[in-house]
């Protein structure tokens, strides 16, 4: 066999309760910190407000769309997330943005769990507690918590159970726990199909040519026809183009970033060829927000490297019983240091987030309005949301119109930005309230009558 977990020590009952202390204080901190951005405006749109939209339109029995991302545009046709239905619930519970937030953190802090769990018994429960710190730490996990929701984080617990039970032979039980994986988003049944790989090379031959088989073919119908399907331009919108040779040194420092927290020492395991997948797709695309650490990219490869250093430790020698602990620990304490200069660094003090506040609120419920990037999440909840992104179309003049200031450059310019509102104020919307931070637009009920 390819993968041999050693016999685990003696396990006391502190020992067992480690990796739930560890996922228990990482949901806490995780949690914290992603309110705490919605709280200061750090949160976004694009993507916290276009991922309520949907989870919002399941927990109403619709079919999930997104107004951000256009006017009653399926968000199926953007990416393939089916698994957001299972929020449906929760967020009639709670209909606001933090209820996915606290879900996200729920999910990546859950898969500390086996990922300690793995730690602990090759490295004893010191070096162990200390890993299961490293990896609640690392970086791909602090990235994603630090930019809004996606779906991924269900893939994030999914992967570290999968990997924990092909680790430990069991192979139909990492086979049902990665299976999930192709109702969270396109790219991820070629995941399931590595898992397939890894059951092959551990002489698990027919089972494991049965989920590559699958997982090659899911991703060939969602891209090539689910997805067009559902996508109002009739393609998928991801495609994007190749360029394999392009930002070496970017992909590089990605890559050593992923193996360095680990002593390389998952280089040693073949449970690391489930990252291969993910990180092929990100290298070869055109589109250079792939190939570094930002975002909620490196999320899905968080738990396999952990767990694949778990397994790589044993065969690298005594010295990397201390290297692996020590360098999990030492960059993740830097990550939370790199990921903190941005949760401190707000756009409007206090008093000026009070007045947005205000101003927002005079915007009744169930009603339209455009709004700016940051400023959306507040009102995805309640009120039908455009992007404000520019002049709306002639056919598109929503009631209200609220405008950040700052307002970010992103996507377009800020002079086309701001001569977008003084071309409302010409043609029928005029400034009902504001402040130094925001300006909110009312159309006139005379323009709507003609």
């Amino acid at each position: 066999m390819l993968i041999d977990l050693a016999p685990a020590p003696a396990r006391t009952r502190e020992t067992r309760a480690v990796p739930y202390i560890v996922a228990a204080v990482a949901f806490a901190g995780y949690a914290a910190w992603s309110l705490q951005r919605l709280r200061t405006f750090d949160a976004s749109g694009f993507d916290l407000g276009i991922f309520e939209q949907a989870v919002r339109s399941y927990a109403h029995g619709s079919w999930p769309v997104s107004d951000l991302l256009g006017p009653g545009a399926p968000t199926l046709g953007d990416h393939f997330h089916p698994i957001l239905a299972l929020l449906a619930p929760f967020y009639l519970l709670w209909p606001s943005p933090g209820c996915l937030l606290v879900a996200q953190a729920l999910l990546f802090a859950l898969s500390a769990v086996p990922v300690t769990r793995c730690a602990l018994e090759v490295l004893g429960a010191r070096r162990g507690a200390v890993v299961g710190a490293g990896y609640v730490l690392s970086w791909g996990l602090l990235s994603a918590v630090n930019f809004d929701f996606h779906e991924v984080c269900f893939a994030v617990p999914m992967l570290a159970f999968a990997t924990e039970h092909l680790l430990r032979q069991r192979w139909r039980a990492a086979v049902w726990c990665a299976l999930p994986l192709v109702l969270v988003k396109e790219d991820l049944p070629m995941t399931l199909a590595a898992v397939g790989i890894v059951l092959v090379l551990n002489r698990q031959r027919r089972l494991g040519w049965a989920v590559v088989a699958f997982g090659v073919a899911t991703t060939a119908s969602l891209v090539l026809v689910v997805l067009p399907a559902l996508n109002p331009a009739g393609a998928y919108a991801h495609s994007g183009g190749f360029n394999p040779f392009g930002g070496a040194i970017v992909k590089v420092s990605m890559l050593l970033a992923l193996l360095v927290p680990t002593a390389f020492t998952a280089l040693r395991s073949p449970l690391v060829l489930l990252a291969v997948p993910t990180l092929l797709w990100r290298l070869v695309s055109a589109n250079d927000r792939y190939w570094g650490m930002g975002y909620h990219y490196s999320a899905v490869l968080m738990p396999i490297v952990f767990i694949a250093a778990a397994d790589g430790v044993r065969r690298a020698g005594p010295r990397s019983r201390t290297l692996l602990p020590a360098c999990a620990l030492v960059v993740g304490l830097g990550s939370v240091g790199l990921q903190a200069a941005h949760l401190t660094s707000g756009v409007w003090t206090p008093s000026q987030r009070d007045g947005i506040d205000a101003v927002l609120a005079r915007i009744p419920d169930d009603a339209t309005v455009m709004a700016s990037n940051r400023l959306a999440p507040r009102l995805t909840s309640r009120c039908t949301v455009l992007f404000f992104d520019g002049y709306p179309h002639p056919e598109l003049r929503p009631e209200w119109v609220v405008v950040a200031n700052p307002e970010q450059s992103w996507p377009t310019t800020l002079e086309s930005k701001a001569a977008a509102v003084t071309e409302l104020e010409r043609t029928g919307y005029r400034q009902v309230d504001g402040t130094d931070s925001v300006v909110l637009l009312h159309r006139a009920v005379e323009t709507s009558q003609r």
